[in-house]
């Protein structure tokens, strides 16, 4: 019986469309492919820019390492692809990745929509390549071959980081250490497709309102999958449920692993949910939870253990572990979030700024009302012409009418108007009744939501081109300006 659960949980998988298909499997594959082609020839082309000798350029290389979803290959037919550009010793972030190697996949066919995210912890490039969309940062190592199957764990590779390189490698090596430490790969790959699942479906996913991410998630899965090693996949999701509902936090949550010798880090410790992270004894997974975001977690947690502690049940259906959350059946009020732009392409550089910002709001109201339930879902109402996004927050009954939603406006405006680069979009807050929310919004916090779309260069604008310091008069690429040379903006 239980293994009947496992099969009608695996095709429950597939027939939402979460499993790829073969022919999408084989697409990314040589998608990755042809990145990797384009990067050898990139730092083969700086090589020979910097004036390196002949033996040089010919031995050396550069490769890409996936991570995320990808990585861990419990990605969707929809996901994108997270993908690590690893350069040698010789080639920088500024002048050879933002401007050589982006003018090189520019120039290519396959790639559409790029453009560099610059001013974040992690920089990167983003684009479409082949239909998929690719999230590219960048890493220099101090060598001068980067070898096709690099061994990451490999000290060697690992010396003189800089804090921006370890920040993008830090993901490639949870990964890798992850799967290194499972002791059934496939078991855990489909455990934690399906967490994930559960983790959307039940509107706690997502680091940035306060809830689980996805290396939250791939840890604790593999944690289970540690203690459990020789169960099915639903005695697997069983023992998750009741691991966690009554996990003592904040006792830190830890893969068990020879190699390392966790040091306690008082500071981390002080988090809701501390995690640490696979690769180190002191650090831990970043995390935005808070006081209401962790009370829904441990709702949830202990909600799916008492729909799963007996699998065997003649009436036992997944439907009912996964069902969305019932927001507008849940709170009779709710925070409403409007954001809006004049221009679509400024839209996804305003909401991003936001949201990376919602942490603060959240501690706000906190403060002036209690527990709030921050919805990740994004919505749309079609009866609005301006380009907008809508958030949907459930607010705690009994102090709803208590809120000075102006104070809490204020207060919220002053951190999010500090830093931001962009031409400001709009922002209102109100509170609405369940009643007035839109029947166009059905609260499916499985929808899938999109990167924030990066403003694009206008190419109307003056360009300015960049020379090689090793190659006189060889032009490596262009930087856009706002009209006065002396101040390029963050597009290449």
């Amino acid at each position: 019986m239980k293994e009947e659960r496992s099969l009608s949980l695996l095709q429950l998988m597939v027939n939402e469309g979460l499993v790829p298909s073969p022919e999408e499997e084989e697409n990314r594959k040589t998608v990755i492919e042809k990145l990797k082609q384009i990067v050898v020839a990139w730092v083969k082309r700086v090589a020979w820019q910097r004036r390196l000798p002949k033996q040089d350029i010919a031995v050396t290389s550069a490769t890409l390492l996936t991570y995320g979803s990808y990585g861990l290959g419990v990605h969707g037919s929809e996901s994108d692809i997270d993908a690590l550009c690893v350069g040698p010793y010789f080639a920088t972030m500024v002048d050879d990745f933002f401007i050589v190697l982006y003018n090189m996949l520019k120039s290519r066919p396959e790639v559409s929509e790029i453009y560099c995210v610059k001013d974040v912890k992690v920089p990167l490039m983003r684009f479409v390549f082949d239909g998929i969309l690719i999230d590219l940062p960048f890493v220099q190592l101090k060598v001068l071959v980067v070898p096709e199957n690099l061994d990451i764990l490999n000290p060697v590779f690992l010396r003189d980081i800089d804090e921006t390189g370890w920040k993008s490698l830090s993901r490639v090596l949870a990964n890798t250490q992850i799967c290194r430490l499972v002791p059934d790969l496939k078991k855990f790959q489909s455990m934690l497709r399906c967490v994930k699942f559960w983790a959307k479906r039940r509107g706690v996913y997502g680091n940035l309102n306060g809830f689980l991410g996805g290396i939250h998630l791939a840890i604790l899965a593999a944690f289970v999958c540690q203690c459990d090693p020789f169960v099915g996949l639903s005695a697997l999701i069983s023992h998750f449920f009741k691991k966690f509902a009554f996990w003592p936090w904040p006792r830190p949550v830890e893969l068990q692993d020879e190699t390392l010798h966790p040091t306690l880090n008082p500071t981390e410790t002080r988090l809701y949910m501390p995690i640490r992270l696979p690769f180190s004894s002191y650090e831990y997974c970043h995390s935005n939870i808070t006081k209401s975001t962790f009370y829904k977690i441990r709702t949830e947690f202990l909600r799916g253990h008492n729909l799963t502690k007996d699998l065997l049940k003649f009436d036992f259906d997944w439907h009912n572990v996964l069902e969305p959350f019932p927001y507008t059946k849940k709170y009779a009020w709710f925070l409403k979030i409007f954001l809006s732009a004049s221009k679509q392409d400024e839209l996804g550089d305003w909401v991003g700024w936001i949201k990376s910002r919602f942490c603060c709001l959240l501690f706000k109201l906190e403060e002036v009302q209690g527990l709030c339930d921050p919805n990740p879902a994004e919505y749309i109402d079609v009866n609005i012409a301006d380009p907008h996004v809508i958030f949907y927050w459930g607010l705690q009954a009994g102090k709803t009418n208590a809120i000075d939603i102006k104070s809490v406006k204020d207060v919220f405006w002053r951190n999010i108007s500090t830093g931001y680069q962009g031409p400001f979009g709009k922002i209102e807050l109100s509170i609405v009744q369940a009643s007035q929310v839109p029947k166009s919004a059905q609260f499916d916090t499985l929808s899938q939501k999109k990167k924030a779309c990066w403003k694009m260069m206008d190419y109307h604008q003056r360009r300015i081109p960049i020379y090689s310091q090793h190659v006189p008069q060889y032009i490596v690429g262009y930087v856009s300006t706002n009209g006065d040379p002396e101040y390029p903006s963050a597009g290449v």
